[in-house]
Parts: C-alpha cells; structure tokens; sequence
C-alpha cells in the first residue's frame, strides 16, 4: 500500500536532477568565504529578496535567532505573534541565547496589526526594557499557512519606522505566500529590515536556509553564526541544491497551494471533519475532528494517509513536491471512503 505522507513539506527529497547538480557543484572553504557555488547562491538570494547581502545557515531557526541577536539583543522586547514559530517551535532560543524577551501579541489569523502592536510598546523609562524590534511570520505556520496581504505589511512597516523599530520576516514560506497572494517577493521583502527563507521545505532542498538584510548585519551574522557552531566548510554541496531548487521548485508551489484546497475540499464533504475553507490559503491546512485527533490520524495511516495530530480534535496536512496531483486524486478518494473507528464502550 502506497503512504501518501501529509506531516510537513520538510519531508521533500532532492530529485535526480538536483543531486546531480550537489555531485558536480564546485567547492571550497566557506569559513574562508571561498566557496564559490554557496557564494553564488548567497548573492541570488540577495537579489531576489532585494537586500544588499545573503547568508546561507544550517536552519531557519538558526536565522531567526542571528537575526534577534543582532538587532534585538539582551534586555529588549520583540513583538511577535503569539503563535509564531519563534514562540512555540525553536526551544527559547530568543531568550535563552539572544537575551530577548519575545511579547506575544494578539492578531487574527497570525497578522500582526498597528493597533495590537500600540499595545505593547513600554515608556522611555530607564527601568522598563525597550522594544526594539518585531517579528512577522508569512505564511505562518501555526495559524494555517495563511499570508500577509500588501496593506497590511505596509501597515506593520509604517508602524516599525515611526517607533524606530526593526521589522525581522520569519518567511520560512514565503514562496508560498507569494504564489498565493501574488506580492513579488523582492515587493514583499521591502517592508522588511531583514528575512530568512527556508530552502529545505517547499523548495525541495535538503538542508538550509538563508537569511538576507543589510551589508553590515550579513558581516555581524556570519560571526555570530561562527560563535552558534554554524561555520562551514565545503558547503557548496548543499549550496547546489538551493540554486536548483530557486531556479525549478518555486512555480510548483502554486500546484501544491490547489492540491491542498482539493484536500480540504474533501474533507469539508465528509461528516468526521470541519474545516473553513477560507482558511486554506497556501499549502497547510488544519481541521477539527469528531473525535480524538490521534485515534484519526492512527486509522488514516492504516489507509495510507500519514498526518499529524495538532491539538486534541485538530489535525494538520501539507502539500508538498512529494504529493502529485495523482495522490491527491488518491488523498481524497481515502478520505471520501474513511470510516471513523467506533469509540470503544468503557468496562
């Protein structure tokens, strides 16, 4: 039986052609700054960000942090929304290593408002911490992959400037966000002081991320990801398979973006799920079960179906290059014939 795998689009693997282009990629030493290929993907990513300067890391997590190390730093506030990725997923790290208190904001959909934002800012009084920076996440993950439209970037942009705050993108999906809401990403970026994306999940790439802002922030990450352990070598292996993955894997997106609203689509059909299908707008959805989410998600993968459980009754599937529009044909038909297990009578 054939396993349709709907956990995270972290679970892509590099196809022929880009471990081809990782088996013949041209390296060197990038502690020194002499690899060339990482050195080329660096400045494409500068280019379609419309930043001055890149830098390749092992992780979207390690970028973020880079990013609130620098720019928030030890005693300060960011603004962030309460569900964001930095908040619940990378183990504290805003506090724990950059010294940052991350302040959890309100926003309906995971948007980030002025008017929440007015909330938390603090009085210029010497024993009260400052808020010095805010962090936005598009798509965001925890809320359902949905995106930042054109006036509200600009919004929480005016916002930043008139506060003399810095605007750091968690746009580990940003490509993703773009294909669904048509906002260039260079236009998306420019509201923006400073961005990582994700190479390693709609991309396809295996392994990294890449944080992009100013000439002299890229000069002070690149030592502070030395000090984190993120240093390379010859990493123009790794780096080849995000050229590739830039230069092949962004239009796909839009596919997995119409594979998932099918999913979802579906599964609003069925009586054993409950889904808004507003909410679907990239590639993430989530929906509410009748019954407990882990004895759901048990019985789909029996069918085939593997998913994951992301609260009591609510379980989370994403599209990814890994799911063609032929398994989501499959998808749905499983999801059409489920039958939810029987609740088990107490003794």
């Amino acid at each position: 039986m054939k396993k349709y795998d709907l956990r995270s689009d972290t679970l892509t693997r590099p196809g022929k052609e880009m471990r081809k282009a990782m088996y013949i990629a041209d390296v060197g030493d990038d502690v020194y700054a002499e690899d060339p290929t990482i050195n080329k993907l660096q400045e494409m990513a500068a280019k379609i960000t419309g930043k001055k300067a890149a830098l390749f890391v092992p992780s979207g997590s390690m970028g973020n942090l880079i990013a609130l190390y620098i720019n928030c730093g030890k005693g300060n506030e960011v603004l962030t929304h309460k569900n964001s990725h930095i908040m619940h997923y990378e183990l504290s790290s805003v506090a724990a290593i950059a010294g940052a208190m991350p302040i959890a904001v309100d926003g309906e959909r995971g948007i980030l408002t002025p008017k929440e934002l007015e909330k938390h800012l603090r009085p210029n009084i010497y024993y009260m911490s400052k808020v010095k920076m805010i962090e936005i996440e598009n798509s965001h993950n925890k809320e359902g992959g949905t995106c930042y439209k054109l006036k509200e970037l600009k919004a929480v942009s005016e916002f930043a400037k008139k506060n003399n705050l810095k605007v750091h993108m968690d746009g580990a999906r940003m490509f993703n966000a773009s294909a669904a809401t048509n906002i260039p990403i260079k236009k998306m970026c420019s509201f923006v002081d400073t961005v990582t994306f994700c190479l390693s999940k709609g991309l396809g790439a295996p392994v990294g991320s890449i944080l992009c802002g100013p000439e002299k922030f890229i000069a002070e990450a690149r030592r502070v990801r030395k000090m984190l352990g993120g240093g390379m070598r010859q990493v123009g292996v790794l780096a080849a398979a995000g050229i590739y993955a830039l230069e092949n894997n962004i239009k796909p997106l839009t596919q997995d973006m119409e594979n998932a609203k099918k999913i979802a689509k579906t599964l609003s059909l069925v009586k054993w799920a409950k889904i808004d299908l507003s909410t679907v707008e990239t590639n993430i959805l989530y929906f509410d079960t009748s019954q407990k989410a882990d004895i759901i998600v048990a019985a789909l993968r029996k069918k085939g179906i593997v998913c994951g459980a992301a609260s009591p009754k609510s379980i989370r599937m994403v599209t990814h290059l890994g799911i063609s529009v032929e398994d989501t044909e499959d998808i749905c038909k499983i999801i059409k014939k489920f039958e939810v297990p029987s609740k088990r009578k107490k003794k």
